[in-house]
């Protein structure tokens, strides 16, 4: 069934590039200052046009942030921590099995599996009794940029001025470098995701962040290899004052280097280049930016407002807080009612290779994440998990009647669109979607290492198949 569903998602994602690949040229008609018409029926658009959508939703290019080179100390030691299981509890997962660069930095599964799960990408399997994570795994492209200023899809993790936020509080430690560092400091606290659970190892007995933060930093420097990796990433500092914030910041240093990916056709169309995408791409981006409503959200730079928003997706998984297997969302670190249901934006370059999509992962093709926008009520109704679904995800579909009103009842009213978008137009944007993803990011096994300083095993391509 898992190879069935990979090949479905496969045929509709090539379906749409052949499309675009046969598609009229992007400029049809030179126009005012070279700007050209990409008509359809009766809606005429052209680039002047497009930039003024872009121009209101400010959408400018990224700005990068400082990508340091792949062979820096500090990336170099941040990419084989990155894949080094010695930084989970019973150590048997890693960073990159959740993170993968061969599963779009995410791990093509709707919702993660963490400790004693088996496998790799979509044939991971959790272990009894753990079950899955409540949360789709969200991707790591471009999150070095300065804009970012929160992290999870609850943003429990946030950037202000002078300070960060984090479920810490007081307890974070100093000189963490960026937001992203910050959010690299809690999933291997977390006892489902990396750390293990009471009795499973002296780390996951643990309860106290600092205390965990340092145990995990005694290990890895228990391996002479990371010893003078440190000492050459952070020269000038003495190995007894290394702490988690410095494993933290090259994880992120890492993450930065390796997955900042800014030359889709979408990016250099935001940097001048009118011929960039070709004019059905460009049609539903005007949909994107325009009538459909997308950028009422999906804005700035990073096409994200990452502000919270109530979108009413099909709840799957165990769930989170009290009521679960309800997932209030922001909901459960504000106490506020306003935020119930609500989760973070998530940004969309390479969202084509980030698939499932939503908390959850409810939905497995671009085209029915964008359908649920446009129509909300009519896709809860409608869903069936079972028929998107491998069979043990699609059981923990939770179809509570009373979920499902609450959610209708907060729906975001940006949501919806200024008209009826036809299916022809739905076509279009899924089209545009694509547009923004980087060729480079198709293929990033070049990144995954043959080895790491711990000895232990490497999650490889290969346990995937």
């Amino acid at each position: 069934m898992k190879r069935q569903f990979q090949f479905v998602v496969i045929m509709i994602v090539a379906t749409l590039v052949l499309g675009c690949g046969m598609d009229e040229p992007a400029v049809i008609d030179g126009g005012q200052n070279g700007a050209g018409d990409f008509a359809k029926g009766d809606r005429v658009t052209n680039d002047g046009e497009l930039r003024s959508l872009l121009h209101k939703y400010n959408v400018t290019p990224v700005e990068p942030g400082l990508v340091l080179p792949m062979d820096d100390p500090k990336v170099v030691l941040g990419q084989l921590l990155f894949f080094d299981k010695a930084l989970s509890g019973n150590q048997d997962i890693s960073c990159a099995t959740c993170h993968h660069p061969g599963f779009g930095t995410s791990d093509a599964l709707s919702l993660p599996v963490g400790v004693g799960g088996s496998g790799l990408g979509p044939v991971r399997k959790p272990a009894e009794p753990h079950g899955f994570i409540p949360r789709n795994s969200p991707d790591l492209f471009n999150r070095g940029a300065p804009a970012w200023t929160t992290m999870f899809w609850d943003a429990r993790v946030s950037a202000a001025a002078q300070y960060f936020d984090s479920p810490a509080g007081e307890n974070l430690l100093n000189g963490l470098d960026s937001v992203l560092a910050v959010q690299a400091m809690f999933p291997p606290t977390s006892a489902d995701e990396m750390r293990g659970h009471p009795e499973d190892n002296p780390i996951a007995d643990m309860t106290e962040l600092p205390e965990i933060w340092a145990a995990l930093t005694e290990r890895i420097l228990g391996f002479e290899g990371y010893r003078d990796m440190f000492q050459s990433a952070y020269p000038g500092v003495a190995l007894e004052d290394v702490t988690f914030a410095h494993i933290a910041n090259a994880l992120a240093a890492f993450e930065v280097a390796a997955f900042t990916r800014l030359n889709s056709p979408f990016d250099q169309y935001l940097a001048g280049n009118d011929k960039a995408m070709t004019a059905k791409e460009k049609r539903g981006a005007a949909l994107f930016f325009g009538d459909a409503g997308c950028a009422s959200c999906h804005s700035g730079s990073l096409l994200t407002d990452q502000k919270s928003h109530v979108v009413g997706t099909p709840q799957l998984g165990p769930g989170k807080g009290d009521r679960a297997p309800f997932d209030e969302g922001r909901f459960l670190e504000t106490n506020n009612d306003a935020d119930k249901f609500a989760f973070r934006t998530p940004p969309l370059r390479n969202v084509e290779l980030t698939g499932p999509y939503m908390h959850s992962g409810s939905y497995t093709t671009l085209y029915d994440a964008v359908m649920h926008h446009l129509n909300p009520a009519e896709k809860m109704e409608t869903y069936v998990a079972s028929e998107l679904l491998r069979s043990d995800v699609a059981e923990t579909w939770f179809n509570d009647e009373e979920y499902v009103a609450d959610c209708m009842a907060r729906l975001d009213p940006q949501l919806a669109p200024a008209r009826e978008i036809s299916p022809d137009e739905v076509e279009e944007l899924v089209t545009f979607l694509l547009a923004l993803t980087d060729p480079s990011s198709r293929d990033m096994s070049d990144l995954i290492p043959a080895s790491v300083m711990s000895g232990l095993p490497v999650d490889t391509l290969n346990a995937a198949n």
